[in-house]
């Protein structure tokens, strides 16, 4: 079994201080995935317009992840009947076997009273029923008419909301979907509200706060519709602690910082890559000559900071929850699609060759700083909450490209707190948003400075360069922060930093109590000697094995 990372901190601790942590939560994970359609003739692996054949492919990720549940953000299949949608609650059976939960949504591919009243039936675990719930709690509903279409639940300590704006089971909202979630924000508000205590918060929908192909929205037929209610919804996020909203509809991987139109509140919005046979085209794209992007169209001044694209992929999502801190890893494969009038396409199943692209974050008891492309990344400082450790980024820039609208794209910055314990003369800062593109741990190079407790310095180390920043390997072991970057040559400074030190110089500077290095990529960070309890793998020593190792560092 993993140990939690709290656990790998207590290495000296007395084995009645490592009993009573063992308490914790442990982390624990869920998936998330985008519009599963399948546009084309049926290849043999897609009957009824649902992609099995990639489903299947997803699943089988989840399930070696070990989520919890997971999470579809709608149009489920490509055009509605009963029969279409029974096909997707077969494909998702693999994950309820596997004693992980499947919590869908409509989209705009099955918007009817028919649609509804079958959803009801074909996936009862979004009222609370049947054998696919798997530990989920507390399911809500705004109303009566949408009843496990719009609902909400929890799992350990998070709340999931996840919104429908199409008709209604008894035929309401049918006239137009552009102003069906009015009556629902004072329930979101609700439900948001009385999330647990010190727990998180996540918000799905299909349709986008502002898209980057598609016009329509959750608040209307254009992001320039229904203003007041989208200042509103928004400041619902943000007031409750809501970091991501969640939404499909555009099959392409985006992540952006959405402004209220008002310009008062902000949240992330995260639009999920394809799960389906086609894939759009963002709108201000050279491919798409003549046209604007949608924030540029309809909001001045813009609202829509854009972080992160990819097109043209197959992917999923997977959320670690540990503690108050939440890490986001985003998997795809190239699809490889043929160009059509409006996009791309796909007209068989390919087999899937998914790599991690990006890792993303944010914790309850940290910041999130948004630093515009060219900018220096020195606005990033925080503080602990526990020991007094303050953090600062010292040197770099937001060296980054543009997205396919010509936009540049800004770092989401996000820093996280753990207590310090054991061998860590600072608190345990975890670092997220640093990565410069897709698909590689590879960051701006950045100097990263953190203030130690000086009463745990042993001079010896000091003196010798074993002492300094350190972070933690894939074992769960703190190395020498350096030894991670890519592509370094470590040198160590007794003093303060200096702007000639290059990739690969740490240092400690005495005098003002703080150790700095000058590094390449984020994760987590301590301050702490480097020849106390490293070096060796613990994720499988029972206690006394440990107790033994840290007395022989």
């Amino acid at each position: 079994m993993r140990l939690p990372r709290w656990f790998k901190a207590l290495w000296v601790l007395p084995l009645t201080v490592l009993i009573a942590a063992s308490a914790w939560a442990e982390p624990w994970k869920f998936g998330v995935m985008g519009d599963t359609q399948w546009t084309v003739s049926d290849d043999g692996k897609s009957p009824n317009g649902v992609p099995v054949g990639i489903i299947t492919q997803i699943n089988q990720q989840f399930i070696r992840a070990g989520v919890k549940f997971v999470v579809q953000v709608g149009d489920l299949v490509e055009s509605y009947s009963d029969a279409a949608l029974e096909t997707r609650s077969r494909a998702a059976q693999d994950l309820c076997s596997a004693g992980i939960g499947f919590y869908p949504l409509r989209g705009n591919h099955e918007p009817t009273q028919a649609a509804a009243q079958s959803f009801q039936v074909v996936f009862p675990q979004t009222q609370g029923n049947g054998p696919c719930v798997h530990g989920a709690l507390g399911f809500t509903s705004p109303s009566p008419n949408l009843k496990g279409l719009s609902y909400s639940f929890d799992y350990n300590d998070s709340r999931f909301v996840l919104l429908d704006q199409f008709t209604r089971t008894d035929g309401s909202g049918s006239s137009s979907t552009d102003t069906n979630m009015l009556d629902q924000l004072t329930w979101i508000d609700s439900a948001l509200a009385g999330k647990p205590a010190h727990g998180h918060a996540f918000v799905f929908g299909h349709k986008n706060l502002i898209g980057e192909n598609h016009t329509d929205v959750l608040f209307g037929a254009n992001p320039g519709q229904n203003l007041a209610a989208q200042d509103q919804f928004i400041r619902s996020l943000e007031a409750n602690g809501v970091h991501y909203y969640v939404s499909g509809h555009d099959h392409i991987h985006q992540r952006s910082i959405i402004s209220s139109p008002n310009r008062a509140w902000n949240v992330q919005e995260i639009i999920t890559t394809s799960a389906s046979s086609k894939f759009y085209i963002p709108l201000g794209s050279p491919e798409l000559p003549g046209t604007t992007n949608n924030d540029a169209k309809y909001n001045n001044p813009p609202r829509e900071a854009s972080i992160s694209q990819e097109r043209n992929t197959i992917g999923y999502y997977i959320y670690t929850i540990d503690g108050p801190r939440v890490t986001v890893d985003y998997y795809s494969a190239a699809a490889n699609p043929t160009r059509v009038r409006n996009g791309y396409v796909i007209t068989t199943t390919p087999t899937l060759a998914f790599t991690k692209r990006e890792r993303f974050g944010y914790s309850l008891n940290g910041k999130e700083f948004l630093i515009a492309q060219g900018k220096p990344y020195a606005a990033v400082r925080d503080k602990s909450p526990f020991a007094g450790t303050d953090v600062k980024i010292l040197a770099g820039y937001n060296r980054s490209a543009k997205d396919s609208s010509g936009r540049p794209l800004n770092k989401a910055v996000d820093t996280g707190w753990e207590r310090g314990q054991g061998g860590t003369a600072s608190d345990i800062l975890s670092l997220w948003g640093m990565g410069p593109s897709l698909g590689t741990g590879e960051t701006d190079i950045y100097t990263l400075s953190m203030r130690y407790n000086h009463g745990r310095v042993s001079e010896k180390g000091l003196r010798r360069g074993l002492f300094g920043l350190v972070s933690m390997n894939q074992n769960g072991d703190w190395v020498n922060a350096v030894k991670k970057n890519f592509g370094s040559t470590e040198r160590f400074i007794l003093g303060p930093w200096r702007r000639e030190y290059g990739l690969g110089a740490y240092g400690v500077d005495p005098h003002t109590h703080t150790a700095w290095a000058v590094l390449n990529y984020d994760g987590d960070f301590a301050v702490a000697d480097f020849h106390r309890c490293f070096g060796v793998n613990r994720t499988d020593l029972s206690l006394s094995t440990l107790s033994r190792a840290c007395q022989s560092h």
